[in-house]
């Protein structure tokens, strides 16, 4: 079964946020991000203004979303339900990130805590750390490659 990528609608607002409080590793729950100024309104307008939030069905079930800050060059957020993750999903959104991205940037970077999963996946898909950062996270890059 293969991985979907589409753009996000306004009616996936309530799915973003369903997956983002499922995650096990790095869980915020909607108070807390609504704390920290994502709330429906940000992503609604995200959603609207920008090309910039995707989400990934599997079985026709959506599953997980990413989203780049085309202004920065960089990858915002990119969850997958715990249930639906193994399945080549954060491979097919990082895709998708990395060729929106490298559109506009020669090199894109992210931030993540060093011993998370996600830290192992992005340097799997050629991510490369950049700089030590407080509480133990990273900043990585990945530089277009010329071909």
């Amino acid at each position: 079964m293969s991985v979907k990528i589409r753009a996000a609608t306004v009616d996936d607002i309530d799915l973003i946020f369903d997956i983002r409080t499922a995650v096990k590793e790095n869980h915020l729950s909607k108070q807390e991000l609504t704390e920290l100024g994502i709330t429906h309104d940000v992503i609604s307008e995200l959603i609207t203004d920008t090309t910039s939030v995707w989400v990934a069905e599997y079985e026709q079930r959506g599953c997980g979303f990413a989203i780049a800050d085309q202004e920065e060059g960089s990858v915002f957020a990119m969850f997958v339900y715990p249930d639906a993750e193994n399945k080549g999903i954060g491979k097919a959104l990082l895709q998708k990130m990395e060729q929106i991205l490298f559109e506009k940037f020669s090199e894109i970077w992210l931030e993540t805590d060093r011993h998370s999963r996600a830290f192992t996946f992005y340097s799997h898909q050629g991510w490369h750390v950049q700089e030590e950062l407080a509480q133990g996270d990273v900043k990585m890059l990945k530089s277009k490659s010329v071909e």
